[in-house]
């Protein structure tokens, strides 16, 4: 609520807020519903419009709890909901026609046919991936003709829209669900297996902070400009804000430039909006709060170290001194002069005494300034902007005090219990009226015109200050009231199944020889050059059915070819795969964050709402894409075209992740264990196809993997429904060798 009151004090039009569950920030400081009619108040009040954040996947058991949570929110008058699951977004554009639905970032659209697709599905607003460079931002805004939103400053995720399995694969706390470990903020060694050297070990994952703040007029025209502040503290909020609104009202200085950089920050990147060479999108030094840099040890003394400062250092800020790649961090409680007597403040040289040791030329910096914070905790609650009150007074004697009142767009009528009295010797005047009504500094009013006639009337200061608060709250009562009258028109969907059949293997490859080895097993659909990966961005004209990752795709190639989704669409639950049938998919490939016992629940709820059966695939084999990302770490680490010769991995203590770079210089990382389920597939019903994922493995291993799957296929039925009492395991991903 701090944080919140923190944005629209300094400006904002609109906040994203999370709540206990469905939201991507599940280990925030998250809303309930209490809390969320407390904040729906504060800032309809203020014209500031509250979206709520629902974009995580949600399983089956999850959904009749999901649709519980939006008729909540649509009963208390929630302007919008940000989604990324498919089941999300059709209950919301099915049921509700006051709510806008936002498509969230995680859904990866970054090119006009997704901005179209969801354009046509219902969307009101598409949030666009954080790789979207400016011109083509408003080049789809301006050819779609939907509102569409853009990051400009905060974190950033290397994982391409953030469509990161890392987290979900390696610690088991999916990204997808909000619960990101955060594992892009690591240490990884990086090595060359080809010549086996270890290039360096540093955060070469780790994302600097976006920061467009020099190109606000080029962002004018976008719809919306996002801010990521949603585990930031309140005076982080507070500063971005500010200066972003005064950017965009008035310009930015020098010193504005400089303040962003006195709350968190990883150091800054202007990102893929506005081009950034890859190299300088990461941080590889450090993760967390890098601070600003205010001077250096310049001498070392038996007690103390000498700082030659080239900014001012105030007692109790906090500093952070770089030393040997390790950090010292620390509040200046004491602060000497060169005659060691204690000082408040300095600005050229200080001392300091601090038991950890030290080097000359070791770098100060502020991670906290005091006053700054002081200033900024100042500017948590104060009003952006106040709101025009104005009122006509009717006071005769003999009757009631009448006030005709006019704020926030509407009217009050205000009306006396009591009558008016004529004055014996002193009427009230229009300045004592005023004079009264004016007291309005705790409220969201300033008067602005007063109408009143003397008529000879006494009007008791305690009834005109009764008045003035009953006015307050009546215009209150009207603005609040009004973003209540809410609409649901529910739609019925086409019931859509197939036939059962017997399961059958696919195979995805990444080399021609692996494509051979498939074909002489005789796999029934083999995607190598059919694929459209997500976030591809260049459709070509191709023949036959394709294995397509992206709402981008499915809308250019739905009408031309025969195609199959995959598991980067994250797939966890029955509607979203009765809205790609809808859209046309032959068959849909589940996420990799899926378990058994929740596939039999998707599979039974399916065949209750639809009658028949899915056409699902499943990946069972191989080493699954932890990300795919616009970065490259091997040229971060100048290793750039060697990628055509040599083979690279990421380490740590986990494992080995080694990275597969693309033509257009983008990456993915891959697990270094491989999923291997083949044992299970007799145990695996109602799944229609079973991938076998291929990337770094040889002709013979493929021709191995084949044949033992399709050994373990033998003797498999076909669709059958599931025992609900089957044996499951806690997750599949816990089931690599």
């Amino acid at each position: 609520m701090a944080a919140l009151k923190a944005a629209i004090s300094n400006g904002c039009d609109a906040v994203y807020l999370g709540m206990q569950k469905f939201g991507a920030r599940a280990y925030s400081s998250n809303f309930d519903l209490a809390s969320l009619q407390e904040a729906i108040s504060y800032a309809h009040l203020r014209n500031v419009k509250i979206y709520v954040t629902m974009n995580t996947i949600l399983f089956e058991n999850e959904l009749e709890e999901m649709k519980a949570q939006m008729h909540e929110l649509n009963a208390m008058g929630v302007d919008g909901i940000i989604v990324q699951d498919l089941a999300a977004f059709n209950h919301m554009v099915d049921n509700y026609l006051d709510m806008e639905v936002h498509c969230s970032t995680q859904m990866g659209i970054d090119d006009l046919d997704g901005t179209l697709l969801f354009k046509e599905l219902g969307a009101q607003r598409v949030v666009l991936a954080r790789e979207v460079g400016i011109e083509k931002v408003k080049a789809i805004r301006k050819a779609a003709g939907i509102p569409v939103e853009i990051f400009v400053h905060g974190a950033l995720c290397v994982s391409y829209s953030g469509n990161c399995l890392m987290s979900g694969l390696i610690g088991y706390r999916s990204g997808n669900r909000g619960r990101c470990v955060g594992s892009c903020r690591k240490v990884y060694d990086i090595i060359d297996r080809t010549t086996d050297t270890l290039l360096g070990s540093n955060y070469i994952l780790s994302t600097k902070d976006l920061n467009t703040i020099d190109h606000i007029d080029d962002l004018r025209g976008i719809d919306s400009l996002k801010i990521e502040g949603r585990m930031k503290e309140p005076a982080y909020v507070a500063n971005v804000v500010a200066k972003y609104r005064k950017a965009l009202d008035y310009g930015i200085t020098d010193k504005d430039r400089e303040d962003l950089s006195k709350t968190f920050n990883r150091t800054f990147t202007k990102g893929y909006l506005f081009h950034e060479d890859q190299k300088d999108i990461t941080n590889i030094s450090r993760p967390n709060n890098a601070g600003y840099e205010i001077g250096r040890i310049s001498r070392i003394f038996k007690d103390k170290y000498e700082i030659t400062l080239t900014r001012t250092l105030s007692q109790k800020d906090i500093i952070r001194i770089s030393h040997d790649h390790e950090d010292v961090i620390l509040s200046v409680v004491r602060l000497y002069d060169k005659e060691d007597n204690l000082i408040n403040r300095a600005g050229d040289i200080c001392y300091i005494k601090i038991k950890e040791k030290l080097s000359k030329g070791d770098k100060v910096y502020i991670t906290k300034e005091y006053a700054y914070y002081k200033e900024l905790e100042a500017s948590l609650e104060k009003e952006f902007k106040r709101f025009d009150l104005n009122l006509r007074v009717y006071a005769y004697p003999g009757s009631k005090l009448v006030i005709d009142a006019g704020g926030l767009g509407f009217n009050y009528i205000y009306e006396s219990e009591e009558t008016l009295d004529q004055a014996i010797n002193n009427p009230t005047t229009r300045d004592q009226v005023i004079k009264q009504l004016a007291k309005l500094k705790d409220t969201l009013f300033e008067l602005n015109q007063v109408d009143f006639e003397e008529f000879g009337a006494f009007i008791p200061v305690k009834l005109l200050n009764s008045a003035r608060r009953d006015i307050v709250q009546g215009l209150y009562d009207l603005k609040l009231k009004s973003h209540k009258k809410r609409r649901k028109a529910p739609k019925a969907r086409e019931k859509i199944s197939f036939p059962p059949v017997q399961p059958y293997l696919t195979a995805s490859v990444t080399t021609q020889e692996q494509y051979d080895a498939c074909l002489d097993r005789g796999i029934k659909a083999i995607y190598f050059e059919n694929v459209i990966r997500r976030n591809q961005n260049h459709y070509k004209d191709k023949d036959g059915q394709l294995l397509i990752g992206g709402y981008g795709g499915i809308h250019h190639y739905r009408k031309t070819n025969p195609f199959v989704t995959d598991y980067s669409l994250n797939v966890v639950n029955s509607a979203s795969c009765h809205e790609l049938f809808r859209l046309g998919a032959r068959r849909v490939t589940l996420s990799y964050e899926i378990n058994k016992r929740q596939i039999e629940d998707l599979i039974k709820a399916y065949r209750e709402e639809n009658d028949g059966y899915p056409a699902l695939e499943m990946i069972v084999y191989g080493r699954a894409p932890l990300m795919f990302t616009k970065y490259c770490p091997l040229k971060k680490m100048n290793q750039c075209g060697l990628c055509k010769t040599r083979h690279y991995e990421l380490k740590d203590e986990h494992g080995t992740f080694p990275v597969i770079t693309h033509d257009d210089c983008s990456a993915t990382i891959l697990n270094g264990k491989t999923l291997n389920l083949l044992d299970e597939l007799q145990d695996l019903k109602g799944i229609e196809a079973f991938r076998l994922n291929f990337t770094l493995e040889s002709k013979e291993q493929v021709l191995l993997t084949i044949d033992r799957a399709m050994a373990q296929l033998k003797g498999h039925g076909t669709v059958a429904v599931f025992n609900q009492e089957t044996d499951t395991r806690a997750h599949f991903n816990k089931e690599i060798l």
